[in-house]
């Protein structure tokens, strides 16, 4: 949530700077600010509520000029959003500006202290009280902006990833971490700060991951100096990341979501390379052999994770039990951290993250390491928190996900698990040979039969035009296509805001039933699998009731086709692989009635793509 980036170096800061927040701005977009060192060292800072779009029509005519600058594109927490509570915050001098991703737990108690030093107050957001801190604790103890820094945020609980420059001193920017995201970027006598690659990847490829609880000064002339908390000396080494310009540009496409949608086989190609060898029909994942007996001796498997993740890690379930015969539980990260689970040592945690940086997951993988239990994470940023504060993982690849709304994170994550299950039920010897085989050849054709139900792109956008009208939604699903189910409502909730609930099918007669009538549309995902039988029966009963209905059912069917009103054919795969066709349609039936619907769809009202805050 939020995003931040910086710069300080010989170009012009503005253009870089809007620029990098209109590729952060996915993180939030409530509000957008910058402030600037001008040539005369005075610091200026300019922001308004709205988008980025705003700011820079608020800009115009302004003394936009300095090679130093920070920028901040926001997703209101404390505050509301509008021109006095957006970011940067000026100090009570205003000799400070600053920017923040996070959330200051003790910003009262801190406050009580700076009004009894005489210290006012003009927004009502924590962030304003970190810089006021600053500045008094500078001034108090005369420190530089770096000490000062480091000093202050020692009095600061939560979660915080920090930019601060200063009037008057145009070749030092101070930045900060814990608990949000934040990376330095290292160019010829530049330096940038960003909250993720996206911000900083047109100027430079070399980047520093920032951890907890340190402090960066990037100083014109010489190398980074980072510091922890604690004053201790930190020596990081320089990453390049592998991240292509034309990843984060729309190619040519309305939406980045419709654009995502499409780049899935891509993305599960990308996923797959180097791990499924289709002249051997095998997969292997280094992540699981290279710890093998960990999970030979695990008691129980442990999935944590949030939103469209959590869902991926049901599908998880389901697939490792089968495949497996190891006992899972599912459980969402900001409920497992918080209800005294019992976690042991003989336990595996797999918290699932698109972003790496999920608040409540890393928190959840916090509170399993302390019992002893093993971590292996998934998600997709290299470099992130939880791939750092994991025992092993592996990486989904699916490339940089710029819509809020996710698809291709998702058909990733369902892929990864789904070679997890299948190296390690291999490895366990709770899958036949026969099985395996047959499994890792439907897999290998996945992307074939993703890019044949794109082709279905026009006609499900005409079923689309239908139900733009529709104020709320059923999803219906059965074993592996329940969590499918779950997946398309909260895509149609996110980017539509029509009220949509998922259901295991069966359950539709203990109460959702009463809300069906010839206004409610139903989506029934029907796939000829082993229960294909019982959702006929649960089709039978919605059409009794003049429900309308939009069935995914597999080419060729008859039972269900000639019963629903709509049917969005794709083809046949093994049964624990469906999910990952039975979801492509559901994405771009979201997509098209959010679009006809006029709604902003890469960037959805009070969403942001990453939470790295509670």
């Amino acid at each position: 949530m939020c995003g931040i980036v910086g710069y300080i170096g010989h170009k012009e800061a503005f253009p870089i700077l809007i620029k990098g927040l209109k590729r952060l701005e996915y993180r939030g977009y409530d509000s957008a600010g910058v402030a600037l060192l001008n040539s005369n060292l005075e610091l200026n800072v300019y922001k308004t509520k709205g988008k980025v779009k705003q700011l820079e029509a608020y800009c115009n005519g302004k003394d936009i000029s300095g090679n130093i600058g920070i920028a901040h594109t926001r997703w209101a927490t404390h505050g509301e959003p509008n021109d006095r509570n957006a970011h940067p915050h000026y100090s009570q001098s205003e000799n400070l500006a600053l920017i923040h991703n996070g959330i200051i737990e003790n910003y009262l108690s801190i406050k009580k202290l700076l009004i009894s030093e005489g210290y006012s107050f003009k927004s009502d957001t924590d962030t304003e009280v970190l810089v006021h801190l600053i500045e008094y604790v500078k001034n108090r103890y005369k420190l530089d902006l770096f000490d000062a820094v480091k000093r202050s945020l020692n009095f600061v609980v939560g979660a915080y990833a920090i930019g601060v420059i200063e009037k008057g001193n145009s070749d030092t920017l101070v930045a900060a971490r814990k608990g949000s995201p934040l990376i330095l970027g290292v160019g010829e006598g530049e330096f940038f700060l960003g909250s993720d690659a996206t911000a900083i990847i047109e100027y430079t490829s070399n980047v520093i991951y920032l951890n907890d609880e340190e402090v960066a000064e990037l100083r014109l002339g010489s190398s980074p100096k980072i510091r922890t908390l604690k004053d201790q000396e930190v020596n990081h080494e320089i990453k390049k990341i592998e991240l292509a310009l034309e990843d984060i540009e729309k190619g040519g496409y309305p939406h980045f979501m419709l654009k995502e949608i499409h780049e899935q086989p891509k993305s599960l190609e990308m996923c797959m390379n180097g791990r499924l060898n289709r002249e051997l029909m095998e997969i292997k994942l280094s992540g699981i052999t290279d710890n093998i007996e960990r999970f030979r001796s695990a008691k129980r498997i442990l999935i944590t994770a949030c939103g469209t993740s959590w869902h991926a890690g049901l599908i998880g379930k389901y697939l490792i039990e089968e495949l497996c015969r190891i006992p899972v539980e599912v459980e969402v990260a900001s409920e497992l951290r918080y209800r005294y689970p019992v976690i042991n040592k003989d336990d595996i945690l797999i918290p699932i993250s698109q972003s790496g940086e999920t608040a409540d997951t890393l928190a959840a993988i916090e509170l399993a390491k302390e019992q002893g239990a093993f971590i292996y994470g998934i998600c997709n940023v290299v470099g992130s928190s939880i791939a750092r504060a994991t025992d092993s993982g592996t990486y989904t690849h699916a490339g940089p996900e710029i819509g809020v709304a996710s698809t291709k994170a998702f058909t990733t994550q369902v892929a990864v698990l789904t070679m997890m299950a299948l190296t390690l039920g291999k490895e366990l010897g709770t899958i036949s040979q026969e099985r395996y085989k047959k499994t890792v050849q439907e897999l290998s054709e996945i992307t074939h039969k993703i890019e044949k139900i794109l082709l279905l792109d026009k006609e499900i956008e005409k079923i689309s035009t239908v139900f733009t009208y529709a104020r709320n939604f059923m999803y219906l699903g059965r074993g592996y296509n329940y969590p499918v189910a779950l997946e398309g409502a909260l895509k149609l909730k996110e980017i539509s805001y029509i009220h949509a609930e998922g259901y295991p099918a069966a359950e539709m007669k203990h109460g959702p039933i009463a809300l069906i009538d010839d206004e409610m549309p139903i989506v029934v995902i029907s796939p000829k699998v082993r229960i294909y039988d019982k959702v006929v029966s649960n089709v039978q009963e919605i059409k009794a009731r003049k429900g309308k209905i939009i069935a995914i059912v597999n080419e060729g069917d008859v039972d269900v086709k000639k019963m629903a009103d709509f049917c969005i054919e794709i083809p046949s795969t093994d049964e624990c692989l469906t999910p990952l066709l039975t979801v492509i349609p559901l994405q771009i039936l979201s997509y098209y009635i959010a679009s006809i619907k006029g709604r902003d769809v890469d960037q959805p009202r009070n969403l942001a793509k990453s939470v790295t805050v509670e």
